[in-house]
């Protein structure tokens, strides 16, 4: 596979997605962020992912106030993080926080190696900006600003992509990932009640099967009483489409036991890489650099 001759990672481990209740107080939230991992690590996980926007509600209202420094080390959300992937020796990807920077403020996801480190910094691309009449309607740019940056990560469970949320719908950038080696597609998420019955299994399946790796996908739990309420269904969908493992609406966590033999099974099985017209069309990547 691509990126097995790059680093030395596990083939076979298993996966935890914690689906977590998230209320207005942040030190709670990170506690409860805390014994999550804990929980997720002890049950033998050698990768943990967790939602976006697990420190605060999701509202442009809570944004500025709950947003942190990560690049100053003043963030005791991602702080948390750093300890638990050291003192439990599992890769965190650590959802997302509202992250300050300068007079920014974004959507940022932080990933940690098994040894605490800082392995990358996600960005949101992409950011949610929707309008469906009598529906929904957010507006993430009201506060936050865009990413620049594809993310792609090497740890000790292989080569992860990352995107935020919104970001699970442009497949260019899944498509860029697969381009780049990746063996899996982390997508911590928070559709809503009119997106997430519609498209949220939908697009996971897609960016799976169109890239044949594997994508993990992670909400908060439903709130009905919250100012946006998650649709929860966090997913963990093979090469082939097929559904690992899933939750409800309810906090949780499950597992998945990921082999990444899967994917050089499937792309044996039906090469689309080598199939692909590239007399016809191409996926250019603008931001590679040897």
């Amino acid at each position: 596979m691509p990126s097995s001759r790059y680093f030395w990672f596990l083939w076979q481990f298993k996966l935890a997605v914690c689906q977590l209740s998230i209320c207005a107080d942040k030190e709670q939230n990170i506690r409860h962020a805390r014994e999550a991992i804990q929980t997720a690590a002890d049950g033998g996980s050698k990768l943990v992912l967790l939602p976006e926007m697990w420190n605060c509600p999701y509202s442009n209202a809570s944004f500025p106030i709950y947003a942190e420094d990560i690049d100053a080390g003043d963030s005791p959300s991602s702080k948390m993080l750093s300890d638990m992937a050291k003192s439990k020796e599992v890769t965190i990807i650590g959802g997302s926080i509202p992250e300050r920077s300068g007079n920014h403020l974004y959507n940022t996801c932080c990933i940690y190696g098994k040894d605490g480190s800082l392995k990358g910094k996600h960005r949101k691309v992409h950011l949610f900006d929707i309008d469906i009449p009598g529906k929904i309607q957010f507006k993430e740019s009201d506060t936050l600003t865009p990413g620049d940056k594809y993310t792609v990560v090497d740890t000790d469970v292989g080569r992860i992509g990352v995107g935020i949320c919104y970001d699970i719908r442009f497949p260019e950038m899944a498509m860029t990932y697969a381009a780049r080696g990746v063996h899996m597609i982390c997508y911590p998420g928070a559709f809503n009640m009119t997106t997430g019955p519609a498209h949220w299994e939908l697009l996971q399946k897609a960016r799976a099967v169109d890239n044949q790796l594997f994508v993990a996908t992670c909400s908060p739990a439903r709130n009905p009483s919250a100012g946006y309420v998650a649709w929860g269904h966090s997913s963990v969908i093979g090469p082939f489409g097929e559904i690992l493992a899933s939750t409800g609406r309810e906090e949780a966590i499950f597992y998945a036991d990921i082999d990444y033999a899967q994917i050089k099974e499937r792309r044996m099985n039906m090469p689309l890489d080598h199939q692909r017209r590239g007399d016809l069309y191409q996926l250019v990547d603008l931001t590679f650099t040897t």
